[in-house]
């Protein structure tokens, strides 16, 4: 048949729909292989898409094919050689299996119940091992190279092979684990906070490692289009565990890996069908539904099911029944089918169908059980890693079977192998035989460890192939920072107050971002981040003034385009729009506040959010953060339970500033006053960028609008350490100290006016920018002074600025009272915490603040109880003060109402 017929013919959709004859699908079939035979498999997907669009067009339902027949994605024929030696690289692969089993099998058989993980690296090693051989490049020139997101339980087998390499030492191997025993030691996974020139990215809490992958990639590509680095050929390998995508942080983002075009990404999914507890899928296919998943979101899909001793059998098999037969299996057989050896395959797989059975009778039940699967198989898996580094247009997935336990002998492929962390001592025996390794049959009972020689095959070839690759992997570096951040007088604008106008601390952080934007040194190095949030916090103008950054540039014309401030989207643009993702948004500040060690370029990233859809959400991303060594500035906007009026219960944070002070390089502040933001983000970018410091930020803003002062002399100190003395009393000596943190320090001054006015009691009123910096301090003193108990006793902070006042201290915040709690250890019996325990509600800030006990008559009210208790203020005076200033004091506790 002419191929302009077979066009034709296909193109010219029946007008009778149902075929029912075979001779008329085999004339079909006959032609569509002609055309792919001929002009090749695009010419036939050109010609299937078209047939679909008249199927559509026609009113026919087509059906939505997401998932293909499950064997390898790449045909055997369509694969290259293997450019490696397979049989120094098997044993490097063998060694590197020996000594990661090894240090789990030493640590446990010495100190019961440390832990550590076998089973996933004895799964990963080959996926891993053809990439470090052969695609893993440490740079390219003198720009950096891939970034690996390694599967954190297999951290032994990436330690085994810097072991070989050289790069950790024998000591520390030994120490696998034990980190505290006054010699060099190894953390559990991948921690950059512990293993500072190795680790780059922590993954081991699942689900965060894919995450950061998708959105690493993108502030690659974000680099690259604002022309801050070259663009390289540079890639994102993340290795996820089938288990993993169970978490919604790994599968939620996989479209913006398509939308985006980001084929600087590479997922492989190592598909050991096993999680912790059992089968990832057992009565289904984990395989087949990522397939679908995947292709379904837009990404490249490579499936490496099969090794390369299945392709003879495919060979024999004339009927398909061998493809039928692994389409009817669930993932629950084929566990079983590599745990229970090659009889049982014999019998349960192949002894379905006689025809099957007949295509093995020549091979013996020790070929069944080590027929290969794909992630085991070197040659298919560098046909695959090639196809992916190859790919255009979209980011790319290769699924890989493995086996869980693989080599392990007894405990490979059984529901409890990823429990498994010492052998019996025939199991070693049976792992040195299985793996020729050279070491004594009592070494082996020990886990010994073994390296061969420097100069040995293995050494040299190891290091050779990193060599050619840029340098050894994973490794991180920190270079010598250059940046000059700006000084303070760049913040002149900030520092001298609102002249009397209404503004929130939001606008005015937004008007001073605004002029960093301007710097000629850090404007361009600062990442503006949002999650749908920017005209809430009124940065209109700063979209107008660098525009959001969209990898096409914009497509269409604004429907606001004749207005000043219209949305404005560019290849080049500054702003992070990431639409409704706090987490996804979150991987973009940790993309751009790592990027001084990955891309040796020190983004500032400031990632501005509802203060509520914070920590509380994305806690375990912020500890990976801080993990990583990351810097930044995180801006909880619309802060405070009474601050945000109407929201209601969802909305109204009182407790972020809790969930922050457990992360041990998060400094939190909850400023009053732009000036007091200025001060922080200034010393903040100081002292990250300037002078290195693995530090990061957390700053309250407030939507609240009132006239800001400007600053008074001398107070920066303070600001930074967290308490100063904004309002002495009018008059005389104080004889009641008022603490107040963001807009409850107006409160609190309203209050000492009250206090003067209507009961003759003078108070001071200080500014409280951060209750975790004075405990971190008071804590440091305190451990000092407990260290060393000859020398002469120190003062923490607070108490050398509260020296000389006298009296209660009422601590009042807009966040619950643990947060002014965090000094009463070191303040005795004379802090008094109001705050805003309790669900928030939808009313505005007068009652609001009411209703949580935090306004002015409260704090006033808070003041006299104490200084009744106390002796120095007349018992009945105060009760009478209750009721002047409308407090109920039976209403129910709005900590529990």
């Amino acid at each position: 048949m002419a191929t302009q017929e077979i066009h034709t013919q296909l193109l010219e959709f029946p007008s009778n729909p149902e075929i029912d004859s075979e001779e008329e699908i085999a004339e079909w079939l006959e032609a569509f292989d002609e055309i792919v035979d001929g002009e090749g498999a695009r010419r036939g997907c050109e010609l299937l898409d078209a047939l679909m669009q008249r199927a559509r067009e026609s009113g026919v339902q087509v059906p939505v094919q997401l998932n293909t027949p499950y064997v390898n994605t790449i045909p055997v024929e369509q694969e290259v050689a293997y450019p490696g030696d397979r049989l120094l690289e098997r044993r490097i692969k063998s060694l590197i299996r020996w000594n990661a089993m090894a240090m789990v099998h030493r640590q446990n058989k010495k100190d019961a119940g440390i832990g550590g993980h076998i089973s996933t690296y004895s799964s990963l090693a080959t996926l891993l091992e053809v990439g470090f051989n052969h695609f893993f490049h440490a740079c390219y020139g003198d720009e950096p190279g891939d970034l690996i997101y390694f599967q954190g339980h297999s951290s032994p087998g990436v330690y085994a092979r810097a072991y070989l390499e050289g790069r950790l030492s024998e000591e520390q191997v030994l120490n696998f684990r034990h980190e505290l025993r006054g010699a060099p030691g190894l953390p559990s996974y991948p921690h950059p906070w512990l293993l500072p020139d190795f680790w780059r990215f922590p993954t081991v809490s699942m689900g965060i490692g894919p995450l950061n992958a998708i959105y690493q990639a993108r502030f690659m590509r974000y680099l690259e289009n604002r022309e801050i680095i070259p663009v390289t050929p540079r890639k994102i390998w993340a290795f996820v565990g089938d288990g993993e995508t169970d978490e919604p942080e790994s599968m939620g983002s996989l479209t913006l890996g398509a939308r985006e075009k980001l084929d600087n990404l590479i997922f492989v999914i190592n598909c050991n069908l096993q999680r912790l507890d059992g089968p990832v899928r057992g009565n289904g296919k984990i395989i087949n539904e990522l397939e679908a998943a995947f292709r379904g979101a837009g990404w490249n899909v490579i499936k490496l099911v099969w090794g390369s001793d299945w392709d003879k059998l495919f060979a024999r098999d004339k009927s398909g029944l061998l493809m039928k037969r692994m389409e009817e299996c669930v993932d629950g057989e084929y566990q079983s089918y590599k745990a229970k050896g090659g009889d049982y395959i014999r019998r349960e797989f192949f002894g379905k169908y006689p025809e099957l059975r007949e295509i093995v009778a020549d091979m013996s039940d020790d070929e069944l059980h080590h027929l290969t699967r794909g992630g085991h198989d070197p040659q298919k898996v560098y046909n695959a890693y090639k196809r992916a580094v190859e790919h255009r247009g979209s980011p790319t997935v290769i699924l890989a079977h493995t086996v869980k336990g693989y080599g392990l002998g007894s405990a490979e492929a059984r529901n409890a192998t990823h429990q498994e962390k010492k052998l019996a001592d025939q199991a070693l025996i049976a792992f040195r035989s299985r793996f020729a390794i050279p070491i004594p049959e009592h070494a082996a009972r020990d886990g010994s460890l073994y390296r061969p020689a420097d100069g040995s095959p293995e050494i040299t070839y190891m290091r050779q192939r990193r060599k050619e690759l840029g340098g050894f992997m994973p490794s991180r570096e920190v270079p010598n920072s250059t940046i000059e951040t700006p000084g303070l007088d760049h913040f002149s604008e900030s520092l001298a107050g609102s002249k009397g106008r209404a503004v929130s601390t939001t606008m005015g952080y937004v008007s001073m971002l605004r002029q960093l934007l301007k710097d000629p040194t850090a404007g361009k190095l600062i990442v503006p981040i949002i999650p749908d949030e920017g005209r809430t916090f009124g940065m209109e103008s700063i979209i107008r003034q660098v525009g959001i950054y969209a990898s096409q540039g914009q497509l269409y014309k604004p429907h606001d385009v004749d207005m000043l401030l219209y949305y404005r989207e560019e290849k080049s643009g500054q702003i992070l729009e990431e639409g409704i993702t706090e987490a996804g948004s979150m991987a973009s500040f940790t993309a751009a506040g790592t990027a001084y060690t990955n891309y040796k370029v020190p983004m500032i990233p400031f990632f501005t959010y509802y203060s509520m859809f914070g920590f509380q959400r994305i806690g375990d991303l912020v500890w990976a953060f801080a993990d990583a060594r990351g810097k930044g500035f995180l801006m909880g906007g619309t802060a405070g339970r009474t601050t945000l009026a109407g929201e209601g219960l969802q909305h109204q944070d009182g407790h972020s500033l809790v969930l922050s002070s457990t992360v041990p390089t998060c400094h939190s502040y909850d400023p009053a006053y732009v000036y007091e933001i200025a001060v922080i983000v200034q010393d903040g970018m100081r002292r990250m960028y300037q002078e290195g410091e693995d530090r990061f930020y957390y700053i309250t803003l407030y939507n609240e609008d009132y006239s800001m002062p400007e600053m008074p002399q001398g107070v920066e100190g303070g600001i930074l350490r967290g308490i100063y003395k904004y309002r002495p009393a009018d008059s005389g000596k104080a004889a009641v100290q008022l603490f107040g943190s963001g807009p409850i320090l107006n409160e609190a001054v309203r209050a000492q006016q009250i206090l003067a006015e209507k009961y003759s009691v003078a108070a001071d009123v200080w500014s409280v920018t951060s209750y975790n910096e004075l405990r971190r301090d008071a804590l440091a003193v305190e451990r000092w002074n407990r260290l060393h108990p000859a020398e002469p006793e120190k003062q923490p902070y607070i108490l050398d600025v509260l020296r000389g006042a006298e009296g209660p201290l009422i601590a009042a915040t807009d966040y619950m009272k643990a947060v002014p709690d965090q000094l009463s250890p070191w303040l005795a019996n004379r802090l008094v915490s109001l705050g805003t325990d309790g669900f928030g509600r939808s009313d505005n800030r007068q009652h609001l603040r009411q209703f949580f006990e935090v306004n002015a008559e409260s704090i006033a009210a808070a003041a006299l109880s104490r200084l009744a208790r106390d002796g120095k203020f007349d018992p009945e005076r105060a009760k009478k003060a209750f009721q002047e200033l409308g407090l109920d004091c039976e209403k129910i506790d709005p900590a529990i109402a």
